[in-house]
């Protein structure tokens, strides 16, 4: 059955279509109260992986009404240079988010440039306070990629309270932030790991089951329990039997589908939401911003930089 004609497919790209609408409407009232929303990729050495994102993102955040400009710095730079770079968009009233592209070289810590990006710019969800405060159910400037996983099983339209949650991988930017999404709308998250003893066993007993590990079609249709919704974050490139590269995620989703109710399609799932997530963060930054400026300088009228 082809994909499109699969209702146990939750494509990405309607969801991110809605949220994109609603971000537009709020880009528009912003720019007429003055408030234009503009976003800063920051793009380190030549990388074409990069460029393609770094497009993807322009044509969604054009078509969101918000204002989008790279900055690409070669890659001999400084971890120095480029944070006083970052400090100086922070500072810039005119600039509402920051973006750091990802790779970047070897030398440069990515940590320490998320970590320099001011938390009320943080667009991303990466820096440390972004996602502390997630452990505080302040939910709304979330990673982009674990806000968009939780977006997808919403889709399903299952009852998150008390819902049974395995996450498959515990990174600080996917799987952890999950977790914590999951557990402030009372589901029950086990988090499984590397160190985990039978990943399977906790898998087949999952209501949901999140995936991101970067590994190719780690799970197979065995470790997911009849009817379960199925979120696979992976991106893994595979050589196929013709010998061209395809794009697989870390679910065997041919065999999975058969057993799951809901499955997410790789490409096609996660990633459009993600974009749209990031374009929701950009407006959420704005408000808050907004609210500062308001606060210190006692007035909600345009910027003073206009």
């Amino acid at each position: 059955m082809p994909l499109s004609d699969d209702n146990r497919y939750l494509k990405g790209g309607p969801v991110a279509q809605r949220i994109i609408a609603a971000v537009r409407e709020d880009a528009a009232i912003a720019k007429a109260e003055g408030f234009p929303p503009k976003l800063i990729s920051i793009t380190v050495g030549d990388t074409d992986a990069v460029d393609v994102y770094v497009r993807n993102q322009r044509a969604k955040a054009e078509l969101a009404g918000i204002d989008f400009e790279e900055r690409r710095f070669p890659a001999t730079i400084t971890s120095g240079e480029l944070e006083a770079a970052i400090h100086g968009l922070n500072a810039d009233p005119r600039v509402t988010g920051i973006i750091i592209q990802r790779p970047v070289p070897a030398h440069i810590p990515i940590k320490t440039l998320q970590a320099a990006v001011h938390p009320l710019k943080d667009v991303e969800g990466m820096h440390p306070a972004s996602i502390g405060n997630i452990v505080y159910n302040q939910l709304d400037l979330a990673p982009c990629t674990a806000a968009a996983s939780v977006e997808l099983l919403k889709e399903t339209g299952l009852d998150l309270k008390g819902l049974e949650v395995v996450v498959v991988g515990h990174s600080e930017i996917v799987g952890k932030p999950i977790a914590f999404l999951l557990m402030s709308e009372g589901a029950t998250v086990t988090v499984c790991h590397h160190m985990t003893r039978s990943v399977a066993a906790h898998a087949r007993r999952a209501d949901a089951l999140f995936v991101a590990v970067g590994k190719p079609r780690l799970i197979k249709a065995d470790m997911v329990k009849p009817g379960a919704a199925v979120i696979d974050i992976g991106i893994n490139s595979e050589i196929g039997p013709d010998g061209t590269s395809r794009i697989v995620g870390d679910v065997d989703t041919e065999s999975v589908r058969e057993v799951a109710s809901w499955i997410t399609p790789v490409p096609g799932g996660v990633g459009p939401i993600t974009v749209a997530i990031l374009l929701r963060n950009t407006m959420v930054a704005l408000s808050r911003q907004r609210a500062l400026y308001e606060a210190t300088y006692g007035t909600a009228d345009r910027l003073a930089a206009e």
